[in-house]
């Protein structure tokens, strides 16, 4: 008599019905050694288990184990309870009953579904019709799951694996995220330093030099969940400069939660691939902030614009970024100049007449922070006085002039990017005319592209800003409020630079123009202030007369 040295083969789904224990590992175990215990040419040389891999890939770590063994000839039998725990791809499961196993002198036993290859059971168009519906359960499993998930998002639930550094799992089957105070207080600490004008790389080293376990280490020391796998098994876990930057962008910390980030295309592939941020979910006030809406944006903001270090130091320097040429409107950069042991600072356009800029001057830094900080001031008491002045004033008045210019704005933006689209849609047809070569049409292409973009960031930006307005969140005690309580200013730091001032435009040695943040809030609130000033005086004139 023949012995069959089996591997009995156990798998789990996580999208297995829960409800019965018909297929958990215990009960596999049991049915496939009963099975054995009445075939006693079959002799078990090893158990393999795959618990929580999908059937439809085969890349099940057990079963590539098992897999080994039979190509190094130590096994020559499978056993499963059914056809669907060797796996749920029609194709795939097939080719394995038909070609590999035969290949390899391999008898595979499906207990309940009858198959033994040994005596030729089990009707092949049967088997075949098994695969295919076992292929079309893991599809409908897909589509349910993906919908189930997709409704759970857009009802602002929690349904990530783990809760995000700050936070944690609370509620009705852990749906809702809640503030974990120690946790939430290091983050604070991060978003202000950040502001502060600290480079990421500082803040992690910092953390570090305190003893501040890092999100995974903290994690793993209270004993939460966390991920598994590559860098989280490491014992030192520490700060990197790349887990704060993660951090300062995670829009959850301001109450919002941002999910559907990415997907997988197909039910049979889990490479994961990003989704276009228009498709993302959205839901605003599903947990408590940790970090007030205004310092992210601002955070945003100051991560686009270049805020490279010093050499010697770990903040960036006051006008990183932020100070701009007139002529050839570049970044300008910061230089030192050593004379008689003493250090000077200037600001020059990096461009030069070589680069075709003929507008560049040199600024000393003190004669810039000079001029800086008292424009400062002097800005900070007119928003002072236009408070006065306007505290009488609806401020649904200035929200619907701003409304205005904003939709007509978009609106231009909007015609501007379907002219465009037009210009695009008649490339190719130029290409094949002849009237443009490869070269012409890809380079047009290009020119065209980037225009686009730019509009759709502009429209994003204003539609942003639309909605503050519509939704009557660019209050004016906000925004005035915001600059006075900086009256007191006397130095300059890059925290007050990066949360008063947009850009400085370097004009000439003598001539600079600073756009203040919520530039567009004080040009309508001037507006409207001079219209009532004015019409203080025709009341006043009308007494009069």
């Amino acid at each position: 008599m023949q012995v069959y040295r089996a591997i009995k083969y156990i798998r789990l789904s996580y999208t297995d019905d829960k409800s019965t224990e018909s297929d958990s590992v215990a009960n596999q175990r049991k049915l496939i050694d009963n099975y054995i215990v009445q075939h006693p040419e079959i002799e078990v040389v090893d158990e393999k288990i795959d618990d929580g891999y999908s059937g439809v890939l085969f890349d099940r770590p057990a079963f590539q184990e098992m897999m080994e063994l039979i190509k190094e000839g130590k096994a020559n039998c499978v056993i499963v309870k059914d056809l669907s725990r060797l796996g749920r791809e029609y194709i795939e499961t097939g080719r394995y009953m038909r070609r590999v196993f035969p290949a390899y002198g391999v008898r595979f036993i499906a207990i309940n579904d009858n198959v033994d290859t040994l005596n030729d059971t089990g009707d092949d168009l049967t088997v075949s019709v098994k695969n295919i519906m076992n292929e079309a359960y893991s599809r409908d499993i897909s589509i349910k799951t993906r919908s189930a998930l997709d409704v759970k998002r857009r009802s602002g639930d929690f349904v990530g694996a783990f809760a995000v550094y700050g936070y944690i799992k609370t509620g009705d089957k852990h749906k809702r995220l809640e503030v974990d105070e120690y946790a939430a207080n290091v983050v604070q600490d991060i978003f202000r330093k950040r502001l502060e004008g600290f480079s990421a790389a500082h803040i992690a080293n910092e953390l570090n030099r305190l003893g501040i376990l890092s999100p995974l280490a903290y994690k793993r020391s209270q004993g939460m969940p966390h991920a598994k796998g590559g860098y989280t098994d490491k014992k030192d876990c520490r700060w990197s400069a790349t887990t704060i930057i993660r951090i300062l962008q995670d829009e959850t910390y301001t109450g919002t939660l941002v999910q559907g980030r990415q997907t997988t295309p197909h039910f049979k592939l889990k490479e994961r691939e990003n989704k276009p941020e228009d498709e993302w979910i959205r839901v605003e006030d599903t947990h408590e902030a940790i970090v007030e809406r205004h310092d992210f944006d601002l955070v945003q903001r100051i991560k686009r614009i270049d805020t490279r270090t010093s050499p010697k130091e770990n903040k960036v320097y006051l006008f990183s970024g932020i100070l701009i040429c007139g002529c050839c409107g570049c970044r300008m950069t910061r230089k030192t100049n050593h004379y008689k042991g003493r250090e000077y600072h200037y600001y020059y356009c990096p461009t030069g007449k070589k680069g075709g800029c003929n507008g560049s001057v040199m600024l000393k830094e003190e004669d810039l922070i000079e001029c800086v900080r008292d424009s400062l001031k002097g800005h900070i008491d007119n928003v002072a006085s236009l408070d006065a002045l306007l505290s009488g004033i609806s401020q649904e008045r200035i929200n619907r002039e701003l409304a205005q210019e904003y939709a007509g704005q978009i609106a231009a933006n909007e015609k501007r990017m379907a002219k465009i689209e037009g210009f695009k849609t008649k490339l190719y047809e130029n290409l094949v005319s002849g009237i443009l070569t490869k070269e012409e049409f890809l380079s047009y292409k290009r020119k065209y592209n980037a225009d686009i973009d730019l509009l759709k960031q502009a429209i994003a930006e204003l539609n942003e800003k639309l909605t503050d307005v519509l939704e009557n969140r660019s209050e004016r005690n906000r925004w005035m409020a915001h600059f006075m309580k900086f009256s007191t200013l006397e130095d300059l730091d890059r925290r007050v630079v990066a949360q008063l001032i947009r850009s400085i435009t370097v004009l000439g040695k003598n001539d600079l123009h600073i756009e203040f943040n919520y530039q567009d809030e004080y040009q309508k609130a001037l507006k409207l202030a001079k219209q009532a000033a004015e019409t203080v005086v025709q009341f006043k004139e009308r007494m009069v007369g």
